[in-house]
C-alpha cells in the first residue's frame, strides 16, 4: 500500500504449536457487558503474535519464491482446518516492473449459506524490496514483513479459530490478498498495487443475494503503541462500516487506540472492493507521529518481530471479534 497522493522460550512453545496447525491457546473465554456490548472476550494477543511469527520464519514472502509458496499453503491448511470452505485463486500478473509473478488470493468461508455476510482481509505478501531503509544497500533487499502483511493475517487467523469454536449468527468470509505490496513509488500508477484485490474483484464469488454487506481490512495492525485513526476513503466510501469499528472500539474502552479523528488516505486493498460494491474499511495506522504517515519501519529491515507489540494485535483483533459476534441477520 501507499499513501494515495490526492489527498524467550515460552513463545517459541506457543509458536511451534501455531505453526504445525494445532490449536495454540485456549478457546474459551468470559463474557463482560459494556456500554450494551457483549464482550466476548476470547480474542488471544499471544495467539495472534505467534500467528505472526509463524508467517515471518518462511521469510519474505515474495511472490514467486519458495518461502511465498510455502507460505500460502501454510495458511490454506491453517484456514482449512477452521472454515467450511477454502480455495485459493488468482492469475499470473506482469508487474510495473516487468516481473511476472504468480497471484494467489487465499479465500475462506465460514457458514457459506449465509446471506448476512461480512468480509474480512489482509495481504500475505512482502515488498521485494526495503526502498525505505536508511541503508542504500538494504533498498536492493527484501525483508520480513512482520506488520507489513503478517501482521493483519495473524490477527485474522487467531479471529478465524475464534469462528470455528464459535459460530456468530452471520456469514464471515476472510480473504488474504497477494501482490499487494509490488506497486511503484514515486509517482507511479495506483494501479500498480493491489493486485491480488483487483482480480478478487474483478470476479467475485458472491450473488447479489449473498454479496457482504460490508468488509474490514488490516494492514500493518501491530506496530508499538500504534494509534488507528478512520481512513479517509474508508469514511468516505464505507461510511457505516467505519462507523461500526469505532463505534466498537470505544465502547471496548480502546477510544484512545481508535481515536475518531480523521486519518489520511491510503491506495489499499480496499479500494478495488469499494469499487467492486462492498463497502470495506480500512483499520491501517497511517498518521504515525514520527513519520505523519505509516509506522517509522515501513518497508525497511526494521519491519521485523522485534517491533511487533502483542497489546497492538490484541487491540486490533478484539474490536474486530467483537464486531463479527454482535453483527445480526
Amino acid at each position: 500500500m501507499k499513501l494515495n497522493a490526492f489527498i524467550i522460550l515460552m513463545m517459541a512453545a506457543v509458536a511451534a504449536v501455531a505453526c504445525s496447525g494445532r490449536k495454540p491457546l485456549s478457546e474459551t473465554g468470559t463474557e463482560q457487558q459494556q456500554s450494551g456490548i457483549t464482550d466476548v472476550g476470547a480474542f488471544n494477543a499471544d495467539s495472534a503474535y505467534a500467528f505472526t511469527e509463524c508467517q515471518v520464519a518462511f521469510g519474505p514472502r515474495v511472490p514467486g519464491t519458495e518461502a511465498h509458496r510455502k507460505c500460502t499453503e501454510w495458511l490454506t491448511a491453517m484456514l482449512g482446518q477452521w472454515a467450511d470452505t477454502v480455495w485459493v485463486s488468482g492469475a499470473d500478473a506482469t508487474t510495473w516492473n516487468g516481473d511476472r509473478v504468480p497471484v494467489r488470493n487465499v479465500f475462506a468461508q465460514f457458514k457459506p449459506e449465509a446471506t448476512s455476510r461480512v468480509l474480512l482481509m489482509a495481504h500475505y505478501d512482502t515488498r521485494p524490496w526495503a526502498d525505505s531503509d536508511p541503508d542504500a544497500e538494504a533498498r536492493k533487499h527484501p525483508f520480513d514483513g512482520a506488520n507489513d502483511g503478517a501482521s493483519g493475517v495473524g490477527v485474522l487467523l487467531e479471529v478465524a479459530r475464534n469462528l470455528a469454536a464459535k459460530a456468530p449468527q452471520i456469514g464471515v468470509d476472510i480473504l488474504l490478498t497477494d501482490v499487494e505490496d509490488y506497486g511503484q513509488t514515486d509517482g507511479g500508477d495506483e494501479s500498480s498495487w493491489c493486485i491480488g484485490a483487483q482480480q478478487f474483484a474483478a470476479s467475485l464469488p458472491y450473488s447479489l443475494q449473498n454479496m457482504p454487506y460490508m468488509g474490514i481490512l488490516l494492514d500493518m495492525v501491530g506496530g508499538r503503541d500504534a494509534v488507528f485513526k478512520p481512513e479517509y476513503m474508508s469514511s468516505r466510501y464505507a461510511l457505516g462500516a467505519t462507523a461500526k469499528v469505532w463505534t466498537m472500539a470505544s465502547a471496548l474502552g480502546l477510544a484512545d487506540r481508535f481515536p475518531n479523528s480523521a486519518g489520511g488516505a491510503v491506495n489499499d486493498d480496499h479500494i478495488p472492493l469499494i469499487k467492486a460494491g462492498i463497502p470495506v474499511t480500512d483499520i491501517i495506522e497511517n498518521s504515525h507521529p514520527a513519520t505523519g504517515s505509516f509506522n517509522p519501519t515501513w518497508h525497511t529491515r526494521q519491519d521485523n518481530m522485534q517491533n511487533i507489540d502483542r497489546t497492538t494485535l490484541g487491540n486490533v483483533g478484539r474490536v474486530v471479534t467483537n464486531l463479527i459476534y454482535n453483527e445480526k441477520p
